[in-house]
């Protein structure tokens, strides 16, 4: 899951990025802890969002796997039938 490794770093990297900015950025008090409310509201957004398209994507990929051995299955059985058939 290389993909599921680099979203989260950068996520987390964004994140790190965006509250030292707003921590050196010269505001007061009171604007920078609402600045940091916002972005830290759009991060988990974000990640969110990430996430849901991650888990979309698994589930993709297990349904076609799924898929896929239920084919071979049927293909070993009829290999199977075939083979008792001519013995």
């Amino acid at each position: 899951m290389c993909i599921g490794r680099f979203l989260g770093g950068f996520v987390v990297g964004a994140a790190m990025g965006g509250v030292l900015g707003l921590l050196l950025a010269p505001r007061s008090g009171e604007e920078t802890r609402e600045l940091l409310l916002d972005k830290t509201e759009e991060a988990y957004k974000t990640s969110e969002d990430s996430l849901k398209e991650i888990q979309t994507k698994a589930n993709d990929v297990m349904d076609n796997i799924q898929r896929k051995g239920d084919e071979l299955f049927n293909k070993v059985q009829d290999l199977i039938k075939q083979q008792r058939g001519e013995a």
